[in-house]
């Protein structure tokens, strides 16, 4: 059974940082991509940040340039460095870990970090 554990999340004021971390219970080689989503009161999950097995990284258009993915293979963790938050960044933060098995995907996700961004 995957687990995905998330920490790092907190209060913050805007401009500020944060880091948020996912640690796996296995190999993180296993699993085809990584990501980090979030979700606000009211609003759907959406995509932040992915990171594949090769290394390839992609971004929210609302996120680029101020938020960084990377992956820790030796650690087995996933980390979302974030710069220069916005009030419009707090949400409840997910990591997500998806693994391709035949022809079956599994989402795997983790119980969730808040991040709040005051004005």
């Amino acid at each position: 059974q995957v687990q995905l554990v998330e920490s790092g999340g907190g209060l913050v004021q805007a401009g500020g940082s944060l880091r948020v971390s996912c640690a796996a219970s296995g190999s993180i080689f296993s699993f085809n991509r990584m990501g980090w989503y979030r979700q606000a009161p009211g609003k759907q999950r959406e995509l932040v940040a992915a990171i594949t097995r090769a290394g390839t990284t992609s971004y929210a258009d609302s996120v680029k340039g101020r938020f960084t993915i990377s992956r820790d293979n030796v650690r087995n963790t996933v980390s979302l460095q974030m710069n220069s938050l916005k009030p419009e960044d707090t949400a409840v933060y997910y990591c997500n870990a998806g693994q391709l098995e035949g022809v079956i995907y599994y989402d795997y996700w983790g119980q969730g970090t808040q991040v709040t961004v005051s004005s």
